[in-house]
């Protein structure tokens, strides 16, 4: 199975399956739903999924929030 970088394709095609699943649903549920699947999609995508690089990545936030905090 190929591995794809991108995962907004592979959610909007769970979406659609979510949507003919939920049939008879508002029409807001199913957008609803669709907003919180790209939502989810967003945030992984933006986040590191390398440990090594989510470690440094929580360490510069650690850092930041600090430096942020005493300079107040």
């Amino acid at each position: 199975m190929a591995v794809s970088s991108n995962l907004v394709p592979a959610s909007v095609a769970a979406a659609s399956g979510l949507a003919a699943t939920m049939a008879g649903v508002p029409w807001w549920g199913v957008v609803l739903c669709l907003i919180l699947v790209l939502a989810a999609t967003s945030l992984q995508s933006v986040f590191p999924q390398d440990s090594s690089d989510r470690l440094t990545w929580w360490t510069n936030l650690r850092d930041h929030r600090t430096r942020r905090r005493d300079s107040e």
